[in-house]
């Protein structure tokens, strides 16, 4: 899963950024590093893993990973190739959802680009150009509709009609994501692989002060959740330095002090925990005495295609998988004992993995 990162200049992108990847560094079970200067891997966090572990006796933890993109070059009249206009939005192509961080917090030390802090009118800078390249794209994707329904090809002529569709609604500067749509039109709209119709989670980011403080209480914030309900996206309230803090910290220290700021968790530990749910995914885990491991698969998949991700031969041979839930697991206290009390399931290629199933694929290649 990649995620990519954007956000007007001085709103903390760099700093959530920065606290994302030194996190990933950081993580020394599993060699998560940033693989380009741009791109950081971090774990999604599952406590369920470390438990597992232990009742297996693994040698290694792996656990499902997400990577971030760090999208520069973002500022009014990207999509005509201002700053590094063409370069982030190829980037941008490529990621399944987008983390807008927005700045919502007032300090005179901290300059804003339009001299004031007003977080709505920042998100629809961001999307307007992310609208006008769209646009772009469709008009040209609709252009070619005509010319080839020219002969009278109703395949032609309904992909011309839905392309209109697509592009009136951008044209009244409102983001793909917000059409209602049939089920058909909704694949249609995948083909057309969209900036704007990528999910997307708003990183409000506070200040230090307000930690702690509720939703209501933040005018700002108010104001990013009030735009982002009326689009169907998701809100994530985060302080970014004090993220930047926790990440260079040992582990022991990271909880102590979140525990000082009154929180359960970490704000990248529920960023990475909701761009997961966001993308519709779940977890299943596999667990040996070599490694235990979490799997990553979209809601919905089968068996054997759930199996196919650990590899291909898994899919092709498939003949059962061996299933049982991770808390009756957990309570039985051992695999066998689990089989013994007909807790482990013996399920087909029918059967749609659920997250926390932990699964011994049975197969024959």
């Amino acid at each position: 899963m990649k995620l990519g990162v954007v956000g007007l200049p001085n709103v903390g992108k760099s700093t959530l950024f920065n606290a994302i990847t030194h996190a990933g560094a950081e993580a020394a079970n599993y060699p998560f590093c940033t693989i380009e200067p741009n791109v950081g891997v971090v774990a999604v966090p599952d406590e369920r893993l470390d438990k597992l572990a232990a009742l297996y006796d693994s040698k290694k933890i792996t656990p499902a990973v997400i990577e971030f993109v760090d999208i520069a070059g973002l500022v009014k009249g990207a999509s005509k190739g201002e700053g590094l206009g063409n370069k982030f939005l190829s980037h941008i192509r490529e990621v399944d959802a987008i983390v807008h961080v927005v700045r919502c917090f007032d300090d005179e030390n901290v300059t804003h680009v339009e001299n004031t802090v007003d977080p709505v009118r920042d998100i629809t800078t961001i999307n307007l150009e992310l609208i006008l390249a769209d646009m772009e794209t469709v008009q040209k994707r609709l252009d070619r509709a005509k010319n080839s329904a020219k002969g009278g090809d109703k395949k032609f002529l309904a992909e011309a009609e839905f392309l209109q569709k697509v592009l009136d609604h951008l044209g009244k500067e409102e983001c793909a994501r917000t059409m209602q749509l049939s089920d058909e039109e909704k694949e249609e709209m995948r083909d057309l692989f969209l900036l704007t119709s990528k999910p997307v989670i708003y990183a409000a980011n506070i200040s230090e002060k307000d930690m702690g403080k509720a939703d209501a209480a933040l005018p700002y914030v108010k104001a990013v959740e009030e735009f982002a309900a009326k689009e169907g996206s998701e809100v994530l309230v985060i302080c970014a330095k004090t993220e930047e803090e926790l990440s260079a910290l040992p582990a022991e220290e990271a909880q102590m002090f979140l525990e000082e700021l009154g929180l359960k968790e970490s704000g990248l530990s529920r960023l990475i925990k909701k761009s997961y749910s966001l993308l519709g995914l779940i977890s299943y885990l596999t667990a040996g005495e070599k490694e235990t491991r979490a799997w990553t698969i979209t809601k919905g998949t089968k068996a054997p295609q759930a199996a196919g991700k650990s590899h291909t031969d898994f899919e092709k041979g498939f003949i059962r998988a061996e299933v049982v839930d991770y808390a009756t697991l957990l309570e039985c206290g051992s695999y066998n004992a689990a089989k013994e009390k007909g807790k482990v399931r013996s399920e087909g290629k029918e059967y749609v993995m659920k997250d926390g199933d932990v699964v011994l694929f049975r197969f024959n290649v």
